[in-house]
């Protein structure tokens, strides 16, 4: 067998002609600045190659019905084995996924009660939420209820002309408000309090027959009456929400009571499941567990489905995950639980000779949860699995057998192997990452003093135990702990509690191959003004979305040939040569500068090119994250992991006296990038402002005015602020974790 996968002349992005042989069988770690190329060679070479390759020896019929991968720009690939891609991707999940369903354990536990419970509710689908035949139907599996909160919707002590409507798009004036105010059958102008029940029960709901006349911009018309209570949950209650427009879901939600569902309490099953038992467990109790204490029950009931259950839930518990619950819905876990998560699913695979590919799965995880990590990352290279990890932290490149590192730095700067060795022989390179690798933690001596204080008093959700914490104004506070410590529960109640803050979260930037650093950071519109300004035309032209845009490849700079039985092809549109507009439209210029010209600068260039003051302030927030490499026009689509969660960073600085609430910000940041960070953290603070930031990170732990850390362990053994102080006193604080690896950190 080969003893290496070879790549020869890989392009793809910004690599540079790049060759490399990667041995097999072992755990290679590749480094390198955010946007040096590592993403490139990993996930857009090596990844879509092999899923390529692999999905070539299936027939038409299945090959039709699977992704398409482009072929890489790459002379060569050899040697390959299918690959496993674990990515940086939120689970996310709707409101029916949970721990026990994404991991396969709910499906075993439901055919446990079916067998062995008593008396049985029937099938294993008997015990599904997401089952007719098993879900609560006042709730419909979901556990809780969501209704029109009438008590804000409605005000009677007005008179429907005067306002009693308070839902905007039902409010008098509205052509959908008319159908109150126009119809015979009410008063309008009597208070809605001193309705009969017969009115009133008209309002809501109507009667068949009914007919109200409306104007609009079309003219009057008559139309069926359709009832408050009625339109309201046609329109909100009976479609998906999260097919509506963000401003739509936040003001419908304003209108809304949530609860938890009163039949089944929140167990989402119908009362025959609910009422199975085993030894005295209902199938609720079970899923409620931490998953520590399920393993220990299912030990209990013993056979083969409880056996079968407990290994599941064992590999869950051995990547320090043990504190979570079966029922815990996806959509509330952490970048660092939902990766951890998806890993775990692989751990009890019988397979050997694969490689698995992993995007920064340090994300999310304390110092503590990166020892766990490791040992699942060298469980799967023992069993003759190929193992390859883009990853920052230096506990994870310590346990490499291999390391390339790229760089010498990002974008077009990028794109070159630096170093190929071992982890020793890095730190002894002199390449940026090898000089990161060798320095110390410094702690914090001269910390900020607090202007005042932002309270969350009595805080209980989840697993906090009535906490009350001060965060102290105008000051970097850090939020840590170990996983399922409360963490992010605490930061979302401050959010909460304090509806000004501008919060930086993990979620995902939209993008696609049109949206580009320009059009993100809200400066295209400007930009095309001053074009249309300056040569006496139309903003239009100067959009590669609108009239401007190149007829032949439609404003995209590029042609994708997908055809039914071959893989996709892109080339680039030989009319505008990628460059995405007409051609009068490019000779149109501004200082010599056409505007495919002005996109094609970077973000430093394009400083020295615009004088307008409210597009240099958002450019200079891209300095200010260090993505001056970027040029302007570039999709966003292309950028790395790192790159995109500050680019969203960017859009949200510069805002003096406001609170600022990051999540974990150096996710994807290189050691190196991590020291810029701090300087942003510093700007910001020293501006006037208060940041709070969740983050397991030492260097940024160590460069905290203040510290709250959660703990001292997970689940129902976290929920308690086990100290606050600076980080000085951290290092002699007993009983936190955090403070034990700061003082490791630090020595």
């Amino acid at each position: 067998m080969p003893d290496f996968i070879t790549l020869t002349g890989a392009t793809e992005n910004n690599l540079k002609d790049v060759t490399l042989r990667i041995p097999k069988g072992r755990l290679t770690v590749f480094t390198g600045v955010s946007g040096s190329g590592k993403s490139s060679i990993v996930f857009d070479t090596i990844a879509v190659e092999s899923q390529r390759q692999l999905n070539e020896t299936f027939t038409w019929f299945i090959r039709n019905r699977l992704p398409k991968y482009e072929r890489p720009h790459a002379e060569a690939l050899e040697d390959l084995s299918p690959a496993i891609v674990v990515d940086q991707r939120p689970i996310g999940g709707h409101s029916r996924s949970t721990v026990g369903t994404m991991t396969d354990v709910h499906p075993v536990i439901r055919v446990l009660f079916s067998r062995e419970g008593t008396p049985s509710a029937g099938p294993a689908t008997a015990y599904s939420f997401n089952d007719p035949s098993g879900m609560c139907p006042e709730c419909d599996g979901l556990g809780r209820t969501v209704r029109p909160d009438w008590d804000r919707i409605l005000d009677p002590e007005l008179s429907l002309a005067d306002g009693a409507v308070r839902f905007p798009p039902f409010a008098a004036g509205t052509w959908q408000g008319q159908a109150y105010t126009n119809t015979t059958e009410l008063d309008p102008h009597r208070p809605v309090a001193r309705f009969t029940d017969t009115e009133r029960e008209f309002l809501m709901r109507g009667r068949p027959g009914s007919k109200v006349t409306v104007n609009g911009t079309g003219g009057t018309w008559t139309t069926d009456y359709e009832g408050l209570a009625d339109r309201f949950e046609r329109l909100y209650l009976k479609r998906d929400l999260s097919a509506m427009s963000q401003k739509t879901r936040d003001l419908v939600q304003e209108f809304l009571a949530e609860g938890t569902c009163p039949v089944c309490e929140g167990a989402r099953l119908n009362a025959a499941a609910l009422a199975t038992r085993i030894g005295g467990l209902g199938i609720a109790d079970c899923t409620r567990m931490q998953i520590s204490d399920l393993i220990s029950a299912l030990r209990g009931i013993g056979g083969p489905i409880a056996s079968a259950a407990v290994t599941a839930l064992e590999r869950i518990a051995s990547i320090g995950l043990g504190y979570l619950s079966l029922d815990r819905e996806t959509s509330t876990l952490s970048g660092g639980e939902g990766q951890r998560l998806k890993t775990v699913r692989h751990l009890g695979s019988s397979l050997t000779g694969m490689t698995y590919i992993f995007d920064e799965p340090s994300v999310g995880l304390h110092p503590r949860d990166v020892g766990r990590l490791g040992d699942l990352l060298l469980r799967l290279r023992d069993k003759g699995n190929t193992v390859l990890v883009v990853e920052h932290d230096r506990d994870v490149i310590a346990l490499a057998d291999h390391v390339v590192d790229m760089g010498p730095r990002a974008g077009a700067d990028g794109g070159r192997v630096v170093f190929e060795g071992t982890p020793a022989e890095l730190a002894e390179s002199g390449t940026l990452t090898g000089r990161c690798l060798g320095r110390r933690t410094a702690v914090k001596e001269d910390v900020r003093r607090a202007s005042g204080g932002l309270w969350v008093k009595g805080a209980d959700r989840h697993n906090l135990r009535e906490v009350t914490v001060e965060f102290p104004a105008g000051v970097l506070t850090v939020v840590t702990g170990v996983a399922g410590s409360g963490k992010s529960t605490l930061v979302r109640e401050f959010t909460a509690a304090h509806s000004d803050t501008v919060v930086v979260d993990q979620s995902a930037i939209g993008i696609s191959a049109r949206s580009t650093p320009a059009t993100y950071l809200g400066i295209m519109d400007t930009v095309r003004k001053i074009f249309a300004r300056e040569t006496g035309t139309e903003p239009g032209l100067f959009s590669f979305n609108s009239t401007g845009a190149c007829g032949t490849c439609e404003g995209r700079g590029l042609i994708c040939t997908d055809l039914a039985f071959m893989d996709p092809v892109t080339t680039t549109c030989q009319d505008c040569e990628g460059r995405r507009f007409k051609d009068e439209v490019l000779r149109l210029t501004v200082d010599g500068n056409s505007i495919a010209d002005v996109l094609e600068m970077t973000a430093e260039q394009s400083l020295e090119f615009f004088e307008d003051p409210g597009v240099r302030r958002r450019l200079r927030a891209l300095r200010d994250v260090g993505l001056t490499y970027l040029a302007l026009g570039q999709p966003l689509s292309t950028l790395s992991g790192g790159e995109r969660q500050r680019i969203k960073l960017a859009t949200r600085l510069h805002r003096k006296g406001a609170v600022y609430v990051l999540d974990e910000p150096t996710t994807g940041l290189h050691m190196s990038d991590v020291d810029g960070l701090l300087a942003l953290l510093d700007r910001l603070v020293d501006a006037g402002n208060t940041v709070v930031v969740v983050e397991h990170h030492l260097d940024v732990v160590a460069h905290a005015d203040w510290i709250v850390d959660l703990g001292p362990d997970g689940g129902r053994d976290g929920g308690e602020v086990i100290f606050e102080g600076t980080p000085r006193k951290l290092l002699a604080a007993p009983g936190s974790v955090t403070a034990a690896y700061l003082r490791r950190a630090t020595a």
